[in-house]
């Protein structure tokens, strides 16, 4: 029996680890070359390698990630290297010919004044958030390039799944690069091993956050191949609810079982007040995440203790 052929990019990061793990059955085979095997920033090698595959899909979960600090520290190599992998991959498929495309966008795409929960529609109809504005500007990009392609020829089907705020088994956990829950269990293990009696909170810790499991949108991604025509062009994927940085910051304490105190530094920035995106269209399709907070964190924790 001939398998369903995927090309998956950046399958060895978060959120392609996932994806990779939660495959359901032995109907379809995951192609994921690392960087070594293939450059993503090359666009001969991208095309020559998809010329020399047959894939029935091509899943673009690649890119340059991080937290705030990275974000604020390297806005030239997230705006511009994100833009080019979305560009080889995206167009490397639609000229061999791949007519089915997942393309993994991000919140940060909405505007920073934008109106929660956020709606598809509301992309570029305000300012960014400044803090993450060059992987924002590279998001959106990727995303209007499938809907062009879409535009130009209705055999080719470029869809654009935005997720909330993700963290999970196989995330980052150095402090200089993650993201705000890797970044939470980092520093209450290390506080907790030290006997550290205090840890700071960026800002006020009252900006509120939407983070989902990454096993739970792994579930979804596979869910979405089994439902793929039904699948809009562009669409939400999250919790539909969402949680303060101090209650993130409290349930990671009970886990870890860290009973020390949090320093609010009122001097750093905060990125946007609330980030809540509307998941009306996926529970349209009958899809839900499983996951609670304190489950994927007791996860994520247990994932790290092991790893490291």
């Amino acid at each position: 029996m001939n398998k369903f052929r995927i090309f998956l990019t950046g399958g060895d990061g978060m959120v392609g680890s996932n994806i990779r793990e939660a495959m359901p059955d032995s109907e379809f085979e995951i192609i994921c070359p690392d960087i070594n095997a293939l450059d993503l920033l090359n666009y001969q090698a991208v095309d020559s390698f998809i010329k020399k595959n047959s894939f029935g899909m091509l899943i673009h979960a690649a890119g340059i990630v991080g937290g705030i600090h990275a974000n604020i520290k390297n806005p030239v190599k997230f705006l511009v290297e994100n833009t080019d992998m979305a560009r080889n991959v995206i167009l490397s498929a639609r000229n061999n010919g791949i007519k089915n495309l997942i393309n993994l966008g991000s919140s940060c795409m909405y505007p920073r004044e934008g109106k929660n929960p956020l709606k598809e529609n509301s992309i570029l109809t305000g300012e960014l958030e400044p803090t993450n504005e060059g992987y924002a500007l590279a998001k959106i990009y990727a995303l209007r390039l499938c809907e062009y392609i879409n535009r130009e020829n209705q055999e080719f089907n470029y869809k654009t799944l935005i997720p909330c705020n993700l963290y999970g088994k196989y995330d980052k956990f150095d402090p200089q690069h993650s993201h705000l829950i890797p970044s939470i269990i980092y520093k209450l293990h290390s506080a907790k091993e030290n006997n550290t009696d205090a840890i700071d909170i960026w800002g006020d810790g009252t900006a509120r956050r939407e983070f989902m499991y990454a096993g739970d949108l792994a579930n979804f991604i596979w869910f979405a191949i089994a439902n793929f025509n039904k699948l809009p062009n562009v669409m939400n994927v999250g919790l539909g609810c969402d949680y303060s940085i101090n209650e993130y910051y409290e349930t990671a304490a009970k886990i870890i079982d860290y009973h020390g105190k949090f320093i609010h530094d009122l001097s750093k920035p905060v990125g946007m007040k609330q980030k809540l995106v509307d998941t009306s269209q996926q529970k349209n399709l009958g899809w839900s995440p499983k996951f609670s907070l304190a489950e994927g964190i007791k996860e994520t924790y247990n994932f790290y203790k092991s790893a490291h």
